[in-house]
């Protein structure tokens, strides 16, 4: 049987897709994209451990010193250390030394005394005196107001106590009758025996 020459057929239908391939190498990284916002604050975590503590500071100034800086006692003897009568307006007399400490406080005269140093003092005093009347202490020859005492009647002594702030050095303090009293006062001789009887100033110094 001899080779036909005929013209070739029509194309055959397409047959099924072939398995696919293996997966190609990954290709280059793209740019990178814009940031994105800020997120929100996390919550606050838990407080860290306590510091070691510090060295101690330098110590301070020592303050000043408390108690009794310095005092002095005066006293006077009736008889003889006063006149007959105090008038009003004048002083009392304590014209001797008792018991000293210190040199702040002394005597300028028989009724005046020297407060050399700014501070503050306690003042105690008693006199015997025989009329009702009063008793005053003065600062540089001013009243002080707030330390009157004084009785209405009777015969026993007038007392008094106050502390007193001086503003300058070397301010005077006195133990008057004050001025404008109607009595003269007599500082009484003898009281109650024989002996002589005291009167006092005692001074103190306490800051």
């Amino acid at each position: 049987m001899g080779r036909c020459n005929c013209p070739p057929g029509p194309p055959g239908p397409e047959g099924p897709p072939g398995a696919a391939g293996l997966t190609g190498p990954a290709g280059p990284a793209g740019p990178a994209g814009a940031t994105g916002a800020t997120g929100a604050t996390g919550a606050t975590g838990p407080a860290g451990a306590t510091g070691a503590t510090g060295a101690t500071g330098a110590t301070g100034p020592a303050g000043p010193a408390g108690g009794v800086l310095s005092f002095a006692d005066f006293f006077a003897l009736m008889p003889p250390d006063n006149a007959a009568t105090v008038a009003p307006g004048t002083d009392v007399s304590f014209p001797q030394n008792g018991p000293t400490s210190g040199a702040a406080i002394a005597r300028t005269g028989p009724s005046t005394f020297n407060l050399s140093a700014i501070g503050t003092y306690q003042v105690l005093f008693q006199v015997s005196v025989t009329e009702a009347g009063q008793l005053i202490l003065t600062l540089n020859g001013a009243d002080l107001a707030y330390t009157v005492v004084g009785r209405a009647t009777g015969t026993s002594q007038i007392v008094g106590m106050a502390l007193v702030q001086t503003t300058v050095i070397n301010s005077l303090l006195t133990v008057r009758n004050p001025a404008g009293n109607a009595a003269a006062l007599t500082i009484t001789p003898l009281a109650g025996g024989t002996r002589p009887v005291s009167a006092h100033l005692v001074i103190t110094r306490i800051a």
